[in-house]
C-alpha cells in the first residue's frame, strides 16, 4: 500500500514554488501527493513535475467536472466539453507522470436535477468514460470514479451504484474510488460495502467524518483498514481532508469553519493515525508461528 496526501488539505493552486511543501510531505513518510487537476491547474506541469521528481515523490491526480462540461448534460455540446476536458485532465496527469485519475469524472459536481438520475443519463455517463478510457489506456493510466454524498451529486452516491456502473462502462482501466467522507454518509456499514466491491476497487481516500484529520472523529477505521487488508488492497490510501480551505473550495465543499489548526498538522497526524492503525492490524492478523518440536 501506498500512502499519499492530497495538495488540497493546503491550496487547490500548486506550483515549483510548493517545493518546499512536497520536501515536507516527504519527510512525513507519504509516498507520494495528488493534485487537483483541470486543464488549466497547474499552470506549469513541467516545473511542478520537476519538482516533485527531486524529492523521491510519485503523483496521482483528482478532478471534478464543471457545469458547463457535464457529461450528462441533455445538450450534445456540454457533453462535448465534458469529453474535451476529461482528455486533457488525462493527458496532464501522464506529463506528470501519474498513472490514477480520480473523482465524480462523470458529472458535473454540484449539478441537482431535482430528481432521480434517468437511464437516459446512465447512457451518457456510460459513453463519455468509455471515450476518456479510451484515450487513458494509451498513457497507462486507469480512471477511478468516485460516489459522493446525495449533497453533491444525484448521479452516484453508493458503492453498489459505482460497481454497477464500472461493470456497464466494461473498460479494465475504470475502477472505484472510495471515499470514507461519503461512505460516512451513505453507506449503511462502509467496510462490508467494501468487502462487496473489492475485486472493482482501485482508489482510496480517507478522511474524517466531519471531513477532518482521519482518527479525530467517528469513523470506523479499524473496520475499514481491516476490510481493505483482508481485501488484499495495495494501491494508494490518500489524505483528502481540508484544514482551512480557500474560499472557492470551502464554497464547493460547504465547509465554513477551520478544520485543524494548519494542512501540515492534519497531514502529519493523519498519516501518523492510519499507519499506527494499520500496523496494529497487521499484528491482529498475523498467523501464530507454529511450535518447532
Amino acid at each position: 500500500m501506498k500512502y499519499g496526501v492530497n495538495t488540497m488539505v493546503w491550496t487547490t493552486r500548486i506550483t515549483e514554488q510548493h517545493a518546499g511543501l512536497f520536501s515536507r510531505i516527504r519527510e512525513w513518510g507519504f509516498d507520494g501527493v495528488e493534485l487537483f487537476l483541470s486543464p488549466s491547474e497547474p499552470a506549469n506541469i513541467r516545473a511542478v513535475r520537476r519538482a516533485l521528481d527531486e524529492v523521491g515523490l510519485e503523483c496521482t491526480t483528482c478532478s471534478v467536472l464543471p457545469r458547463e462540461a457535464n457529461l450528462i448534460d441533455a445538450h450534445r455540446q456540454v457533453r462535448a466539453r465534458g469529453g474535451e476536458f476529461l482528455k486533457q485532465c488525462i493527458e496532464r496527469t501522464a506529463e506528470l507522470g501519474g498513472k490514477v485519475i480520480c473523482g465524480p469524472l462523470y458529472a458535473a459536481l454540484g449539478s441537482m436535477s431535482g430528481r432521480r438520475r434517468t437511464e437516459e443519463e446512465w447512457k451518457l455517463a456510460l459513453e463519455g468514460l468509455r471515450a476518456a478510457a479510451g484515450r487513458a489506456r494509451g498513457f497507462g493510466i486507469t480512471l477511478c470514479v468516485e460516489p459522493l454524498n446525495r449533497f453533491e451529486t444525484y448521479f452516484l452516491n453508493t458503492l453498489s451504484d459505482a460497481s454497477q456502473l464500472v461493470h456497464d462502462v466494461g473498460e479494465p482501466n475504470v475502477l472505484i474510488h472510495f471515499d470514507t467522507f461519503h461512505a460516512n454518509i451513505e453507506e449503511k456499514h462502509p467496510a462490508n460495502s467494501l468487502r462487496a466491491v473489492a475485486k472493482e476497487l482501485g482508489h482510496v481516500h480517507i478522511s474524517e467524518n466531519d471531513r477532518g484529520t482521519p482518527g479525530t472523529g467517528h469513523n470506523d477505521w479499524p473496520g475499514i483498514l481491516l476490510a481493505l487488508k483482508e481485501m488484499g488492497y495495495d494501491g494508494w490510501m490518500t489524505i483528502e481532508s481540508f484544514a482551512q480551505p480557500e474560499p472557492e473550495l470551502a464554497a464547493a465543499a460547504a465547509i465554513w469553519r477551520d478544520l485543524a489548526p494548519s494542512g501540515d498538522e492534519l497531514a502529519r497526524e493523519g498519516l501518523r493515525f492510519v499507519k499506527a492503525l494499520n500496523q496494529e492490524i497487521d499484528v491482529r492478523t498475523k498467523p501464530a508461528a507454529r511450535e518447532v518440536h
